[in-house]
């Protein structure tokens, strides 16, 4: 017990003193000095790695966040100019489709279905295309196809859910012709068949009149070539002029229907004969 006390009272004396030696000195005990130092130096190389360490952290959760920001900027714009292109190619198959709209308002005495067009091939890009409907939607062979309000050829081959259309810019010799005619200047009404030249022209030839066709005189079928009705826009006139041998007039037609961008089609079934 006096021991305990002894020890208590040692310790209050040692403690006293302490401070009020710290108070008279102008610097710290050499023992408190060396413990300060210690203690600060090692907190420095304590904390110099740690430093760095959490500095790398930061620097590798930034490249991450980067990396990840930058995936998904690339993924949106990817996105966009997917829709984009979606939306580019909606708005031409609308204005065809509106167009289709308008072919099967002014061919009241005919029926119309709209198809669209599944192949067509770089090597035959002026011959044939094939659309999605066949014997299942009621095509038949030599019906006239449409496509931008002007006739674009005619049904080739039907099959039963698909069928080929042999274009009006085919230079094929055994293609089937369409049967056209044109009101001339003096009000004549001029027949004649249409026929292709290399590079995609097309003309009126063998006319049935002297009359010249002026330019801007609009050409259409005349219902004699079978299946095709009466009244379907071909194209317009460009300018006349005579062929090789002088004998006749070559009358070059610039399409109406159109032939370079051709997604939607109009198929036309004639209903009545006559």
């Amino acid at each position: 017990m006096l021991s305990a006390l002894g020890t208590v009272v040692a310790f209050i004396i040692l403690l006293g003193s302490t401070v009020l030696l710290r108070n008279d000195l102008n610097s710290p005990l050499f023992i408190q000095s060396l413990g300060n130092d210690i203690v600060s130096v090692g907190s420095r190389i304590v904390s110099v790695p740690v430093g760095w360490l959490s500095g790398g952290i930061n620097n590798v959760d930034a490249i991450i966040n980067a990396v990840s920001e930058n995936d998904h900027l690339k993924r949106k714009v990817s996105e966009t100019a997917q829709v984009e292109a979606e939306n580019e190619a909606l708005k031409k198959e609308n204005a065809q489709l509106k167009s289709a709209a308008g072919v099967k308002s002014t061919l009241t005495t005919y029926s119309t279905t709209n198809a669209s067009v599944v192949s067509r091939s770089a090597d035959s890009w002026t011959e044939i295309l094939t659309i999605d409907k066949g014997k299942a939607s009621g095509l038949k062979k030599n019906m006239a196809v449409m496509s931008g309000g002007g006739v674009i050829g005619r049904i080739l081959e039907v099959d039963a859910v698909t069928s080929k259309v042999e274009l009006i810019t085919t230079t094929d010799d055994s293609a089937n012709r369409f049967a056209v005619q044109a009101t001339a200047s003096n009000g004549k009404t001029v027949h004649g068949i249409i026929t292709a030249e290399s590079g995609g022209t097309i003309t009126f030839t063998q006319a049935s009149s002297s009359s010249k066709l002026t330019k801007g005189t609009k050409v259409y079928t005349s219902g004699l070539g079978g299946t095709s009705p009466k009244g379907l826009l071909i194209g317009t006139v460009t300018n006349t002029t005579k062929d090789s041998f002088g004998l006749s007039d070559l009358i070059k037609i610039k399409p109406a229907g159109n032939l370079d961008d051709t997604s939607v089609v109009t198929v036309v079934k004639r209903s009545v004969t006559g």
